[in-house]
């Protein structure tokens, strides 16, 4: 922009805690004023989210990352349904996180994940539309000298309703950026939506696939270099030192670099020359202790923290479920574990930076702008307003983007190269192996019967990780994660803007808690974070109990979830588009689950066969999906049936194993994913019921897996308790 306030280093206070502290600024949202401000191609900006150029383009800022989950499309839905302009002419931009903070943040928050980037956003960015098209009558008003209330707006075009005058947004965009933003701005009805709720085509469709999108991987400056890195294969471990006279004469290197206390990088004319150089660096780490950790060791630390003896936080409960299940008529119990899992994302991690002593600006592909601000401040050593990131399209984010180390590692490195542009760009190798982690747990449960068969109790103990002790400490209650419990939360509770995740049974006695332990492998948010595991714990102990009273699973969970009629809704939807009261076609076994997680209710139902006890066969997969509101439906079909891509992996392959204390899985020759040929079907149910804002992109990942599970065991009478399923030899047919 040409029109940049000038901010000390007094007014941004940068959040010192561990990543995900993010930014200690007031949150203000302007919507405009009398300063006329020009975007970078000189247009006028009506308001910080709309500029309508002469020629009726509107140019809609979104602040939230696109990585193929529709955000960008569905946040300019929202935008231009207020805005009533003409949507064929609508294209989208980022702004940059440095101009939020000198704007009192006036975009709101950067941050893509847990399913919020449109939920999270969509009040404001709604009200910035609709401001903006006030403005614009108002300005056409004015021109006229009549009454604002005898115009209307459509189309980017607007009339004067009793004389049938027109004008369009363009002619009079500049007269409305000059006026005071409205003090009250009425939102639409849903009901009344024409292009929001709608499924129109996304925007970015067509540069991806005529190869015009920049992603991160391909930005390139005037005199760049490349730059390779390697850090300490132990968590927590240290760089102890490198011999670059070994390398010193290698085609095309230009300079070896410590990064932080844990890494070293080559600075090279190309990334080929800087990563062959780097594989034949002499490099010595200290280790430290971690390097005796195995999965074995994370596996028995896990295990004993199951005893209900040893401490644990108490996220649910209600009852005497102890009491309840030592004088039971019969009780069930079961051992659950969930793996270390990779994000996997196919674009590896890279950052783009250009440093100067007066000024540090990144181009990279981030989930958190903000957050990825905040380290480039760090790192560089620089006044904010002397810094900056550009977002770019990245290929896949999953979570693993949320985290800024990569950003802070190219800052650091760009430092030791002033003037030179440097793209740091890691191999797939340091990908996998550095990675943040899907969580490891393990889960005891036992459930208590009367003498009559029903259930009275219910204990739930999972012991292992908590993703934001180690990304997100503030958050912490007490020293507790309610986060841990996400899928199995009391009535009322919710994580910040994350959402609720209830509990959709009610059991009499009830008890589930968190034995907190941390291995030293960082765990991270990954894509639908708590709730896959916690849904393949609840969900096939809860086939497991059905089974072992002798009652049909449905009939079963239907008479705990009275109280719960929107996680029942989705279930019995399934259920009714599966047949599950009809019989399945011969060889054909069925099997769901379902689950509230980041304030939607879900459930799916799966048909699979089996041959041989261990060839498994998807062919259909029936899920429901009940977010409150949906702004484009057929991309939240996608969503789901894309969810099930990632929940179908991380079922069949997903594992990352520990041993002398580094990840073993450093290519997908060894962490494998899903083949088009192994995908089924998958029919998806819209059931939005009004009233709140759900996520679409992560929750149905969670009842993949066990309503696949559930289904194998209706085949086969064998129960898997442990994910992947390859390490059992089952595989796809």
């Amino acid at each position: 922009m040409n029109h940049t306030p000038q901010m000390n280093r007094r007014g941004f206070v940068v959040g010192t805690a561990a990543a995900g502290a993010g930014l200690a600024l007031g949150f203000d949202l302007p919507f405009g004023g009398p300063t006329v401000v020009r975007a970078a191609d000189g247009a006028l900006e009506v308001n910080a989210w709309v500029v309508i150029r002469r020629d009726d383009t509107v140019v809609i800022r979104i602040a939230r990352s696109e990585m193929g989950q529709g955000s960008l499309t569905g946040l300019a839905q929202l935008v231009a349904e207020e805005l009533e302009c003409d949507w064929t002419k609508v294209t989208t931009e980022y702004p940059t996180p440095g101009q939020s903070a000198v704007r009192k943040r006036v975009w709101g928050s950067f941050s893509t994940g847990g399913s919020i980037g449109i939920r999270a956003s969509q009040q404001y960015v709604r009200q910035g539309g609709a401001a903006a098209r006030m403005m614009l009558m108002q300005a056409a008003a004015n021109e006229w000298k009549v009454p604002v209330a005898e115009c209307t707006a459509a189309t980017s075009v607007i009339t004067h309703t009793p004389t049938g005058r027109t004008t369009t947004y363009g002619r009079v965009a500049e007269a409305a950026a000059k006026l005071e933003a409205p003090a009250d701005v009425k939102l639409k009805d849903p009901r009344d939506w024409k292009i929001a709720g709608k499924s129109v085509k996304r925007l970015d469709t067509s540069d991806k696939t005529t190869g015009k999108m920049i992603y991160g991987i391909d930005v390139k400056l005037p005199g760049m270099l490349s730059a390779a890195i390697k850090a300490c294969p132990v968590f927590g471990g240290k760089l102890k030192s490198f011999d670059e006279a070994k390398i010193a004469g290698m085609k095309g290197v230009k300079k070896v670099v410590r990064v932080g206390d844990n890494a070293v990088a080559v600075i090279a004319d190309t990334w080929w020359h800087a990563k062959t150089a780097l594989d034949a660096l002499p490099i010595v780490w200290d280790e430290g202790d971690n390097a005796k950790v195995s999965s074995a060791s994370i596996a028995k630390w896990l295990e004993e923290g199951l005893d209900e003896t040893q401490p644990a936080f108490v996220g649910n409960i209600n009852g005497d479920a102890k009491t309840a299940i030592a004088s039971a008529a019969r009780k069930i119990e079961a051992v659950y574990d969930y793996p270390y899992q990779n994000h996997a994302a196919l674009e590896p991690l890279n950052a783009t930076v250009l440093y100067t002593p007066d000024r540090c600006e990144v181009w990279t592909g981030t989930q958190d702008g903000e957050l990825a601000f905040t380290v480039t401040v760090q790192a560089s050593g620089l006044p904010p307003e002397k810094c900056d990131v550009h977002k770019v399209m990245f290929g896949g984010g999953f979570g693993r983007r949320t985290a800024p180390d990569y950003v802070r590692q190219a800052v650091l490195i760009a430092r030791q190269m002033p003037g030179t542009p440097v793209k740091l760009l890691w191999s797939r190798e340091e990908d996998m192996t550095h990675g943040r982690y899907h969580p490891v747990t393990q889960c005891k449960l036992t459930g208590a019967f009367d003498a009559d068969n029903n259930l009275t109790g219910l204990h739930m103990r999972i012991s292992g990780q908590s993703v934001f002790a180690s990304i997100m400490p503030q958050a912490l209650k007490d020293g507790m994660d309610p986060f841990a419990f996400q899928g199995l939360s009391p009535p009322g509770e919710a994580f910040a803007n994350i959402g609720p995740a209830r509990l959709g049974y009610t059991v009499p006695h009830l008890l589930i808690d968190h034995s907190m332990r941390n291995p030293h492998v960082p765990p991270g948010v990954w894509r639908g974070v708590n709730g896959n595991q916690n849904g393949i714990y609840l969900e096939c102990f809860m086939d497991e109990l059905a089974h072992s009273a002798g009652q049909d699973p449905l009939a079963f969970r239907r008479k705990l979830m009275a109280n719960h009629p929107k996680h029942l809704a989705v279930l019995n939807a399934v259920a009714e588009r599966v047949g599950w009261n009809k019989p399945a076609p011969q060889g054909i076994f069925r099997g769901f689950a379902q689950q509230m997680g980041l304030g939607s209710y879900v459930a799916a139902a799966t048909e699979i066969s089996v041959t041989d006890g261990n060839k498994i066969k998807v062919h259909r997969i029936v899920a429901a999906t009940d977010p409150g509101t949906v702004v484009n439906p057929a991309q939240v079909e996608r969503q789901v049936a894309g969810s099930f891509v990632f929940g179908l992996s991380a079922l069949f392959y997903g594992q990352c194993t520990v041993k002398d204390g580094r990840i073993e899985q450093t290519n997908f020759d060894t962490y494998n994913s899903m083949r088009i040929g192994e995908m089924p079907k998958v029919e998806v149910i819209l059931m939005p019921s009004g009233g709140f804002w759900g996520g679409v992109g992560e929750p149905t990942i969670a009842v993949a897996a066990p309503a696949v599970l559930n289904s194998y065991f209706a085949a086969t009478g064998r129960r898997i308790r442990s994910v992947p399923l390859s390490k059992f030899d089952i595989v796809f047919a």
